[in-house]
């Protein structure tokens, strides 16, 4: 995986939940103008665990044909088994994957020896390289640095993402020790500049999706030095991000892409829409940091 950023995608649906292959293929497009240098479809802002299974290899095909072999795609696989998440990577087939990417489970919490586990076998079984997901808040469970550092060694587990600064600071630090080409994909948006400036120079986020012009621009500012610059356009996605936290994340998003010009429904279909005022706010905002 190489140095910069990678946008989650988000995944646009018409009324009936099945995917706009316009749209999708104008994101994926967007992005890579924008130099993003490798895209995960259907992570947590592609909302993978709510879009219609009918619908799930098309997404990720889409997505493939339009990015051209001109940076990595990667694809959300998770659930809440081994078989299940089997099951999505068989599904995967025939398509040119870069990597899966696999939160543990999600309903039920587990211990580290079930977490060893559940990605070992995966692993074992896959036939794309395989990346960990360390979403405690949503899964209950925490990746710890030491079960990490166990997988780490597994010939088809390829890397990590994380929001968890000191874990990612200290494998990043001990992976020379296990396997120096070990990604990590680090997560943590309101700290990226100082995950940057300890060597974590992958970064992964939702938020690039709607942010192209400030992406540009912070990595910009990254590459030369200019930290100062940097955290200021940072502080302008994370407020960005805030804002659509206050009138409802997905909502917003939507909003937001459809001011970008992408068609569709960003959201899981039990999502509320945002109701003028909220649009108003947010397409001001958007404005204000010149995105639209």
């Amino acid at each position: 995986m190489r140095e910069g950023f990678y946008p989650a995608l988000g995944t646009p649906l018409d009324e009936m939940g099945n995917v706009i292959e316009s749209s999708l293929t104008l994101h994926v497009e967007d992005q890579i103008r924008g130099k993003a240098s490798g895209l995960l479809v259907m992570g947590s802002m592609g909302i993978e665990a709510q879009v219609r299974q009918s619908q799930y290899v098309k997404i990720a095909s889409i997505a493939i044909k339009a990015a051209k072999d001109t940076v990595p795609v990667m694809v959300g696989v998770m659930d809440n088994s081994i078989g299940r998440v089997l099951d999505r990577i068989e599904s995967l087939n025939g398509l040119h994957v870069s990597g899966v990417v696999a939160t543990t489970p999600f309903y039920f919490g587990m211990n580290q020896a079930e977490v060893k586990t559940f990605f070992e076998q995966m692993a074992d079984k896959s036939p794309y390289p395989v990346y960990l997901y360390d979403l405690p808040g949503v899964t209950k469970t925490k990746i710890t640095v030491d079960t990490a550092m166990q997988l780490m060694a597994h010939r088809n587990i390829a890397g990590i993402k994380t929001g968890d600064l000191p874990t990612a600071r200290m494998l990043e630090r001990q992976k020379g020790e296990v396997d120096p080409q070990f990604s990590i994909l680090f997560s943590g948006l309101d700290v990226f500049d100082t995950a940057y400036s300890f060597g974590l120079n992958r970064q992964l986020d939702g938020m690039f999706s709607c942010t192209t012009p400030l992406n540009i621009q912070m990595y910009d500012h990254l590459a030369n030095h200019d930290m100062a610059a940097a955290s200021k356009t940072l502080d302008d996605i994370v407020n960005l991000r805030d804002l659509f936290v206050s009138v409802g994340v997905f909502g917003g998003f939507t909003h937001a892409m459809n001011l970008l010009g992408f068609e569709g429904n960003f959201a899981p279909d039990y999502t509320i829409a945002l109701n003028a005022e909220q649009q108003e706010k947010v397409k001001a905002f958007m404005q204000q940091l010149k995105l639209i």
